[in-house]
């Protein structure tokens, strides 16, 4: 099971996607502000991963607020996540997350005014969001693997793995580790190779733990898709061929 990212006592443990496939290693964030960076430079990547990071990050900001008032949380709270919200513009699930946390605060502002239940509610929120993404990633794997055929070679673009996720299966990815858990034969063909090169260079790392096998090829090769996607498990050479002969 890939860990893409995980709460622990002493901090929020993530894998460095930066230095992937040469290097598999794993920072310990031991601050919102550490996970800000690390959304912001590209550590983490992927639109569910960043919002689990997101939610994560606020909690971890908040536990570690030491005023003892509402107000003074509330203020540290919010400047959190201005501070995430700065990171990553165009993340969909970096804003949804955030919103998710600042609901959770007002509601719990409503509720309460002891500051040390607030924070704990907080980090629950943000466990709650991590296994929400690994349980709907975990279900749409279930259900698309019914949809491949027993020995299919699957084309995939950009990176959908358990890298762009909270961890365990992904979402494009999760299809097809369910499919071949459920015994079927199966193939990948990788491609994409933007920003620096994940679509390729991730997609084959994490296929190459799961012993799953793959091809990566230039995103510009991915034109005849239709033969690709329907090709058999060992048809990969003669689909490279068949566009070598008609690469337009």
């Amino acid at each position: 099971m890939i860990k893409t990212i995980e709460w622990t006592d002493e901090g929020i443990r993530m894998i460095d996607q930066r230095l992937l496939p040469t290097e598999e290693k794993y920072l310990l964030l031991r601050s919102c502000e550490e996970v800000a960076d690390a959304i912001k430079t590209m550590v983490v990547r992927g639109a569910p991963a960043i919002g689990v990071s997101a939610a994560m990050g606020l909690a971890l900001g908040a536990s570690q607020t030491p005023g003892t008032s509402i107000s003074d949380l509330e203020r540290e709270f919010e400047r959190h996540c201005e501070l995430m919200s700065s990171t990553r513009p165009t993340a969909v699930n970096l804003f949804w997350a955030i919103e998710k946390m600042r609901q959770e605060f007002r509601r719990l502002k409503s509720e309460t005014q002891r500051t040390d239940e607030i924070k704990q509610a907080l980090i629950d929120k943000a466990m709650e969001i991590f296994h929400e993404d690994i349980d709907a990633n975990r279900a749409l794997g279930r259900f698309g693997a019914e949809l491949i055929p027993d020995g299919s070679t699957v084309l995939t673009h950009c990176n959908a793995g358990a890298l762009a996720t909270a961890g365990d299966y992904g979402t494009a990815l999760g299809v097809i580790r369910a499919a071949r858990d459920a015994g079927k034969r199966i193939a990948v063909i990788a491609d994409e190779t933007r920003p620096f090169l994940q679509g390729l260079r991730l997609t084959a790392w994490e296929l190459a733990k799961d012993d799953i096998p793959v091809t990566v090829i230039t995103d510009n090769m991915s034109g005849h898709d239709t033969f690709l996607c329907s090709s058999t498990h060992n048809d990969t050479r003669f689909i490279y061929s068949l566009w070598r002969s008609n690469p337009n």
